[in-house]
């Protein structure tokens, strides 16, 4: 293999949809085009939205989709000592400090923190704790989207790293598992696209290794609306796994092979992958039933 290591990291929220298909899809293929590793790594720190049995039911799909991890998959849950070690670098370096800011209380800042806690310290409840972010703009190269440009300060302000609950914020926790896991490519949705600067940030503070982004157009529904298992979007057939790949490969603008096998299916489009056909833009999934009657 070549030092290509490529993941998906989905979140045990529901069961796997389409939109969470063309990610996985998506990742998969730039990381056996470049006869790389890819890895599942489960997103596990926010337990109010998790489902029982949800991170056991991806996998199965994902292995019924021809999409195997290459190790065993990790779960972010079990990385607390990783986290707490990062953040202390943080704080040691003067990097982080405790907030008890509320959405209304940055309501006035259009939700953008304003580089200080404006909320009065209270000792009922534990603070969130944010990085200090500089006056400056984060710029990065996109494979799918081009050059992103954001200023962090000014379009996010200081964000939370560790949370008021004691978990560790998903910014921080990605940040750390990609270089623990020698990440080099992250292909993902394009919904993640506005945190990349605020982990390249993290990166850099941290002194962890660049990463490469590719954004991966987002399917939506009629409304324009992202598909997702927060909105109850259908979950993909694992029992009749084709439609549903020949479909996102198509949304992907990939050639879609006529193999009549999920293994020869995948082979054929890891052979045709052509990352330059990934469209920028989000769109409406292809018709499922078309697909089944294409194949039928």
């Amino acid at each position: 293999m070549t030092s290509y290591r490529g993941r998906f990291a989905p979140s045990p929220t529901g069961r796997l949809h389409f939109g969470s298909l063309i990610a996985a899809l998506g990742s998969w293929l730039y990381a056996r085009a470049a006869d790389g590793a890819w890895i599942v790594r489960i997103e596990d720190l926010d337990p109010p939205r998790e489902v029982v049995g949800a991170d056991a039911d991806i996998l199965t799909t994902l292995s019924a989709f021809g999409l195997e991890s290459d190790e065993p998959p990790v779960y972010q849950s079990r990385r607390s000592a990783e986290y707490e070690t990062a953040f202390a670098k943080l704080d040691a370096a003067g990097l982080v400090f405790p907030c008890w800011c509320s959405r209304t209380d940055l309501a006035p800042y259009r939700g953008i923190h304003p580089s200080r806690c404006i909320a009065a310290p209270e000792t009922s409840r534990m603070p969130a704790w944010r990085l200090r972010v500089p006056a400056s703009a984060i710029a990065f190269d996109d494979a799918i989207q081009g050059t992103i440009r954001q200023d962090i300060a000014s379009e996010v302000g200081d964000f939370v790293v560790r949370r008021a609950d004691g978990w560790y914020a998903y910014q921080l926790a990605v940040v750390v598992d990609d270089a623990l896991q020698g990440i080099t490519d992250v292909a993902r949705g394009a919904d993640l696209i506005d945190s990349t600067p605020r982990q390249i940030l993290l990166q850099r503070f941290l002194d962890l290794p660049p990463v490469r982004y590719a954004h991966l157009p987002l399917a939506v529904d009629r409304d324009g609306h992202k598909l997702s298992k927060h909105e109850r979007s259908l979950p993909v057939d694992r029992d009749n796994p084709l439609p549903a790949l020949c479909a996102a490969l198509a949304f992907l603008g990939q050639r879609v092979p006529s193999e009549a096998s999920v293994a020869a299916l995948l082979s054929a489009a890891v052979r045709d992958f052509d990352a330059r056909s990934i469209p920028r833009r989000s769109s409406a999934p292809p018709s499922f039933a078309a697909m089944r009657q294409e194949l039928s």
